[in-house]
């Protein structure tokens, strides 16, 4: 099915001033909604990050290192982390929780990986070993996916995992966000896995019910769910048990995408944005064979981190999509409503927005670019 697109013009953003050292503000959206936040720690080029079930997370860094973190902000740094092709967007990636985590203590990591000038993302599973003191170890890695081909550039890997939630038609499936690269063209070759949205089984297998199981495209395509994207930095499902993605446009034209079984969503054939060169792509209207956005934005907010917030904390937000901002420096709230999307409110407070994450409690907890573990709660 494809979609009519959603057109965001820019907004005039007139919110609350804060200093970059505060550590609880207020943060004004633009429809007036506040919210209080409170940075609780600082890392060095954070990427992701996940909720264990005592409520501590884990917290990687683009340079290669895993901490152990506590509510509260105290930092024990996990061990045994593979080596990382650390270098431009390349580097240590998303961390996920298996399914069954509570009782098997298995984690998902992605990174760029690769020798000399070829690189490509990777996805191992390994066990968590965490340790009375705070911190631990990673045991027991094994690889279960690896981009192809590998190529030179450090651009665009994605590398976001997420996994089909429990009694949903995708439950012990994951699926992985595969980045054209840079490199365009492969989006649409079915003989590569750039810019593509890759759908497996948890041991890495490829699952049977995929778009092209049967081999009518070649082996590695059996692995692929949908095609033509371009650098997908969120990958999330809904309680409903759909599945969402967004990912960065050219310049201008960032995308969130309903992800539907077998589907192109037309990289770099077309977007509504343009290349950075200036040179015109046609938009998604002039192509209708092309899976077009929910929504797109006109001017760039540079996409990374996605969630559907779930919780009750944080009132007008459930079944919503939370969005950070590179570029736009902000959180992006996206209000949801069956299969259309459209942009609530927008949260700024001057800086880059690298991860997003539900917390236990429903909390929202935000990754900055710069390094800080903020909280973000209702006001008062």
């Amino acid at each position: 099915m494809l979609k009519a697109t959603t057109a965001f013009a820019a907004l005039a953003l007139s919110l609350t001033a804060v200093p970059a050292s505060a550590e609880t503000f207020t943060i004004t959206g633009t429809k007036g909604t506040k919210i209080t936040a409170q940075a609780v720690a600082d890392f060095s080029e954070p990427w992701a990050m996940t909720f264990l079930p005592d409520g501590t997370m884990l917290v990687t860094e683009k340079t290669g290192e895993l901490f152990h973190v506590t509510p509260d902000g105290k930092k024990f740094e996990v061990m045994g982390v593979p080596k990382v092709a650390y270098g431009g967007q390349g580097g240590f990636g998303d961390i996920v929780l298996h399914p069954d985590f509570a009782t098997n203590q298995m984690i998902y990591i992605s990174y760029a990986g690769g020798r000399g000038a070829s690189s490509g993302a990777e996805v191992d599973m390994a066990k968590l070993e965490l340790n009375t003191k705070g911190g631990g170890k990673l045991s027991d890695i094994k690889r279960v996916w690896q981009q192809t081909p590998k190529v030179t550039g450090r651009g665009h890997y994605s590398h976001r995992i997420a996994f089909g939630p429990k009694g949903s038609p995708h439950e012990g499936k994951m699926f992985i966000s595969s980045g054209d690269r840079q490199k365009l063209t492969p989006a649409q070759d079915m003989r590569s896995a750039l810019g593509k949205l890759i759908r497996l089984n948890l041991d890495g297998s490829v699952p049977d019910d995929n778009p092209w199981a049967d081999g009518s495209q070649g082996e590695l395509a059996k692995t692929f769910w949908s095609i033509g994207h371009r650098n997908m930095l969120g990958l999330t499902f809904a309680p409903d048990g759909t599945l969402w993605s967004h990912e960065m446009g050219p310049r201008h034209g960032d995308e969130l995408n309903l992800i539907e079984r077998g589907s192109n969503y037309g990289w770099p054939e077309v977007s509504n944005g343009d290349h950075y060169s200036g040179r015109s792509i046609p938009d998604h209207d002039t192509r209708p064979e092309f899976n077009a956005p929910e929504a797109w934005w006109s001017r760039s907010i540079a996409p990374s981190g996605l969630i559907i917030y779930s919780g009750d904390t944080l009132p007008g937000w459930k079944g919503d999509a939370l969005i950070g901002g590179l570029r736009g420096q902000a959180l992006v709230h996206v209000d949801i409503n069956g299969t259309s999307a459209s942009e609530a409110e927008r949260f700024e407070w001057g800086e880059r927005i690298r991860e997003v994450e539900q917390g236990p409690q429903g909390n929202v907890w935000v990754l900055e670019d710069n390094g800080r573990l903020v909280k973000l709660m209702p006001a008062g």
